[in-house]
């Protein structure tokens, strides 16, 4: 199983990004998809999640601002950041919690992203 995420970079403040991660292998079906992010000196956090059957997510310093969304058809989430502040600079992954793969075998661990730089600034 390997994600990859794609789409960050470098936007001034007001700004929007879109990011998205893809994940492959032998996948039937997964059961959260998520975005971490982690800034220099502080801890990874989790910024949203989406579940398989549609429940979502945020934390309280990206809600209103931040929309994760998903193709579970082609294992693929993305994350819509807009209104985006310095203080969102950080490296963003994307996670893949509760696999289902070929044949049928489900697997309860977290499977991480390279990550992506996102850089907010002022």
């Amino acid at each position: 199983v390997q994600l990859v995420e794609s789409g960050g970079g470098l936007v001034q403040a007001g700004g929007s990004l879109e990011l998205s991660c893809e994940a492959t292998g032998n996948i039937i079906q997964i059961n959260v998809m998520s975005w971490y992010r982690q800034a220099p000196g502080r801890q990874r956090e989790l910024v949203a999640a989406h579940t398989r059957v549609g429940t979502t997510n945020y934390s309280d310093s990206v809600k209103g601002r931040f929309t994760i969304s998903r193709d579970s058809a082609k294992n693929m989430v993305f994350l819509e950041m807009n209104s985006l502040k310095p203080e969102d600079t950080a490296v963003y992954y994307c996670v893949a919690t509760g696999l289902t793969l070929e044949p049928r075998n489900f697997v309860p661990d977290q499977f991480w992203g390279q990550g992506t730089q996102v850089t907010v600034s002022p």
